[in-house]
């Protein structure tokens, strides 16, 4: 049995601006390389400058949710005589990321005449539910509860939780915002490697495939 879960908050906007900047200020590190390979008067192959702006990266994470899902778990001991319940509100984490390994040249697409950069993005990839249970809040009903029938109730609300934590992530909303978030951070930070290159005002354009 699964009790209601609790609606999600994503992490404030204050974080995740500071992230953007310092994300920026890790994109105009590579610009400055870029400046240095590529420079306006040989302004180079522009595909290859955006790759080259992503190359030390790796995986890049996006959007953090956080998440309070609220689960039931029971238990029974001597021939049903011994019953417990216990409801359990675990605060958990998931990480939404890119892995940019997987961009190559094929994903991008350079229009010279209208100066605009097509980006297609892998599919997010949604980390493993990080639970907290140092600050679960726990409600155990029963008129005597041993501490292995504690230990399992404990256990199955864990299971529970992970599970529950991993589809809310991955529901429509949290993956809406998720991918807006990656589409705004790549667009913004894309543009000024170009920029550094000499190419100007370039119009970045961020897509996820099938959009």
């Amino acid at each position: 049995m699964v009790a209601p879960r609790l609606s999600p908050a994503t992490v404030p906007p204050r974080r995740q601006t500071a992230f953007w900047l310092v994300f920026g200020a890790i994109i105009a590190l590579a610009g400055q390389q870029v400046w240095q390979r590529f420079a306006p008067e040989k302004q180079g192959d522009p595909l290859a400058i955006s790759l080259h702006a992503f190359e030390k990266q790796n995986r890049l994470t996006v959007f953090s949710a956080q998440l309070s899902p609220v689960v039931t778990s029971e238990d029974e001991r001597l021939m049903g005589v011994l019953k417990s319940r216990q409801v359990a509100v675990i605060p958990a984490r998931v990480d939404y990321t890119l892995d940019l390994a997987k961009l190559d040249a094929s994903a991008m697409r350079w229009n010279e005449e209208q100066r605009s950069l097509s980006v297609t993005l892998p599919p997010l990839e949604l980390s493993r539910p990080n639970l907290d249970e140092g600050r679960a809040q726990y409600l155990r009903e029963g008129v005597w509860i041993t501490r292995e029938a504690q230990a399992k109730l404990t256990r199955d609300n864990t299971v529970v939780a992970e599970k529950l934590a991993a589809e809310e992530a991955g529901n429509t909303v949290l993956m809406g915002l998720a991918r807006e978030s990656a589409r705004q951070g790549v667009r913004q930070n894309l543009a000024i490697p170009l920029q550094v290159a000499g190419f100007g005002d370039v119009k970045v354009e961020v897509r996820f495939a099938g959009e």
